[in-house]
């Protein structure tokens, strides 16, 4: 009998621990997929902030020169604050999900969109590894020349035996990483970009940055990218954008 409850003990704690382990892993996938129940939430906020406080939105501070797409990046605490929202979405990285929020077209009419953070550490790994490199050479890794002033990087030179894996969040198509001549590390969207041409109709014209065609598209924004533009039917990088 004795011997019986001891068994009974253990496959219960068994069966704890194991439910145990599992809830984690299992608000951690909710956490990594795009809730569009929740980016209208964070949406009607943000409006209804920006209503109560005569055109203000609730960002944080970032640089005058950062890029355009991880520029206004939502503060929850100041939704948080005047009660717009009771807690932070499951899906954004203050609350341990794989997504950052942010504003796009701040000036017109706000929209919240998602940065995919799995770029961001995707890209960060190398950066590591890139600064450490540059500490000990004078010129970056260049790899082959993809048009001037931009080039593939050299992993085998970083101590890579391949590329870390991109995975778009637009089209799950595997993105490389694109290098200026002065190191500086960008996600190359053209095969996104060419699939949402060949989708959606557009009046784009060459010298156009036609990157809003993914973000008008799509719940997220194509972060770390330089712009881009269409030169006989085809994605191309604009020029300007490269040394900026």
């Amino acid at each position: 009998m004795k011997l019986k409850g001891i068994k009974i003990g253990l496959i219960l704690i068994i069966l704890s621990i194991a439910s145990g382990c599992m809830f984690p892993q299992e608000e951690l996938a909710k956490n990594k997929i795009p809730n569009e129940a929740q980016l209208d939430m964070v949406q009607e906020a943000v409006m209804q902030y920006q209503e109560e406080t005569d055109g203000l939105l609730p960002i944080k501070t970032k640089p005058s020169d950062a890029p355009i797409y991880e520029k206004y990046l939502i503060d929850f605490t100041m939704l948080k604050e005047r009660q717009l929202i009771t807690e932070t979405p499951g899906t954004a990285y203050e609350n341990g999900g794989v997504y950052q929020y942010s504003i796009v077209t701040p000036d017109e009419d706000p929209r919240v969109k998602l940065i995919d953070l799995r770029i961001t550490e995707a890209v960060r790994s190398v950066h590591v590894k890139l600064d450490t490199y540059r500490s000990k050479n004078l010129y970056p890794p260049f790899g082959d020349e993809i048009e001037k002033g931009l080039y593939k990087v050299n992993y085998e030179k970083l101590g890579m035996k391949a590329p870390p894996e991109i995975i778009s969040p637009f089209t799950q198509n595997a993105l490389p990483i694109v290098m200026n001549t002065d190191g500086e590390l960008y996600v190359d969207y053209r095969i996104d970009l060419q699939q949402a041409l060949d989708e959606y109709d557009h009046s784009f014209k060459e010298g156009d940055d036609i990157r809003s065609i993914l973000v008008d598209n799509h719940p997220f924004v194509p972060a770390y990218s330089l712009a881009y533009t269409i030169e006989d039917d085809e994605v191309v990088f604009l020029e300007t954008s490269i040394n900026d």
